[in-house]
């Protein structure tokens, strides 16, 4: 195939955004900052495959960064869409969507007795934690280097994704006051939680991680670490709060918590829930969520909260999702993958590691296991960034950071996996000149 060399259009459009946008976009991450060059820009999606604006197409691994488990412009969704907004946007009031939408969530994760929409999962996880507090009387906040839960002051500590991306260990405007009550431990490692946990007993009200970590790369937790947070949490009385915006109906339908059983106090969802238009949500134990406003002195608000475009992309997502049952041919189609990538980076004498678990998968380009941010660090970034470029040029789109999962679709088959493996193969031989 021909390889993609320019992008004019692309090149213009993102000339125009400089100059109204800091940094000509609008999230970090896809100005393409964290590989070098300039990013593409979108005109339109369709089932694995996008095409910018100078018409060139990609087989898509981002996936509007992981809602678009259905693949792009599923039929089912946007009629879902265009049926809601022909009888209005947005009502300011409660509709029978609403309710839907909860019903189902709570019969796919039961561990959300009750819960609530809002419109991102920054939203979701700064209530959950305010919950979190608001519940036990207590201040302070566990959390894990490399995890990312939207950019919340609290969680710009030692963060994944974009922040971990541009090397930002905090970011400027956070107070050093709020600072000093996020803890943090590095992930997989139950001993350094203990240590945490000695220090200040009684004082911690809530744990919060994403419980296989996909913004810092795709590491699942080794066996026993979901499970032995669960027992510190009760035994001092704090909170697990399973952040699965991004893990939620990806590694499983159940998400994490469904695939280790495991029973966390609240969890934060969003992404796939709302079918690519902006959803979050946050829900748990009934006791817990019953001090939320307006049965409880928590308060939460949110104007388009629930509103009836994206209650009804995400209800015709899930049942679609449901009826599919599609998790185990994906983490199929997944491991194919990154076999494939590591058996060209073995032919080429390049370390790499990697795994997938459900619709999610990753590389690293180091030797594994890979079982937090520090390891994941120690990787070969340079060598990422040429063969992201190189794989771009072959028309493959992969997060243009090597702090990111990667995604598939329900609408990726057999030949979009041989074509990637066969392209990665060149891009990386290509990568290493």
């Amino acid at each position: 195939m021909p390889l993609i060399e320019e992008r004019p259009r692309s090149a213009e459009w993102f000339r125009r955004g400089r100059k109204v946008l800091p940094g000509g976009v609008n999230s970090p991450v896809r100005a393409f900052s964290a590989v070098g060059g300039e990013p593409f820009f979108t005109a339109e999606g369709a089932g694995a495959r996008i095409r910018d604006v100078d018409g060139n197409e990609y087989l898509d691994y981002v996936l509007s960064w992981g809602p678009l488990i259905l693949g792009h412009a599923h039929p089912a969704v946007v009629e879902a869409v265009r049926e809601a907004a022909s009888r209005g946007t947005s009502y300011g009031t409660p509709t029978p969507a609403e309710v839907e939408l909860a019903e189902l969530t709570r019969e796919t994760f039961p561990s959300m007795e009750r819960l609530r929409f809002v419109n991102s999962g920054t939203e979701a996880t700064l209530a959950a934690v305010r919950l979190a507090r608001g519940f036990t009387g207590r201040e302070l906040l566990l959390k894990f280097e490399g995890c990312y839960h939207g950019h919340g002051d609290s969680f710009l500590v030692k963060a994944g994704s974009g922040v971990a991306t541009f090397g930002l260990p905090n970011s400027p405007g956070v107070p050093a006051e709020l600072s000093r009550l996020t803890l943090t431990a590095p992930f997989n490692d139950l001993e350094a939680v203990e240590e945490v946990f000695r220090a200040h007993a009684g004082r911690i009200a809530g744990v919060i991680l994403e419980p296989v970590v996909g913004n810092s790369g795709l590491i699942p937790p080794v066996d026993g670490f979901l499970a032995g947070l669960r027992d510190i949490t009760q035994r001092d009385g704090s909170l697990l709060i399973f952040d699965e915006v991004m893990t939620g109906f990806r590694v499983a339908a159940g998400g994490a918590q469904g695939r280790f059983a495991i029973r966390p106090d609240l969890t934060t969802l969003g992404k796939v829930i709302g079918g690519g238009l902006p959803v979050g949500a946050f829900g748990g134990r009934r006791d817990v969520m019953e001090m939320v406003a307006p049965e409880g002195p928590v308060y939460q608000a949110g104007t388009l909260s629930g509103n009836p475009l994206a209650m009804a992309a995400g209800l015709a997502q899930l049942r679609a999702l449901r009826d599919a049952a599609p998790y185990a041919e994906l983490e199929r189609l997944g491991t194919r993958l990154v076999e494939g990538i590591l058996a060209a980076g073995e032919r080429l004498g390049v370390p790499l590691s990697g795994t997938a678990l459900g619709s999610m998968w990753g590389v690293f380009f180091r030797e594994g296991p890979v079982r937090n941010f520090a390891e994941a660090g120690e990787a070969d970034i340079p060598l990422f960034r040429r063969f992201f470029h190189e794989m771009l040029r072959r028309g493959v789109f992969l997060a243009p950071s090597p702090f990111e999962a990667g995604f598939l679709s329900t609408a990726h088959c057999e030949q979009d996996i041989d074509e990637t493996i066969d392209r990665a193969g060149h891009a990386l031989r290509a990568a290493l000149e």
